[in-house]
């Protein structure tokens, strides 16, 4: 079960880690020919939409991708947490 978490939180880390890379080379994401470009952007921009709405840029730097990365890395080891404490987890 914590595997399980474990990988789910990394894929969500690594599709918001590859936008923030792609953010500096790739103009306009949505009429974007490449189907991978698209669907990083379609899957991780349900993630950061709260956070902008939260948190206005600084400058031209949108910062709401750092704090979505602090809070995906703070749920996902809450999460580990509480599913260690009842036992669902061995060898963590």
């Amino acid at each position: 079960m914590c595997t399980l978490i474990q990988n789910i939180f990394n894929v969500i880390y690594l599709l918001l880690l590859a936008r923030a890379l792609l953010s500096w080379v790739v103009q306009d994401p949505y009429y974007n020919p490449n189907p991978i470009v698209r669907f990083i952007y379609q899957a991780t921009e349900p993630i950061l939409a709260p956070f902008r709405r939260v948190i206005p840029p600084v400058g031209m730097f949108d910062i709401s991708f750092i704090v979505a990365i602090i809070a995906i890395q703070l749920i996902g080891g809450a999460l580990l947490s509480v599913v260690a404490q009842a036992g669902l987890c061995y060898g963590f």
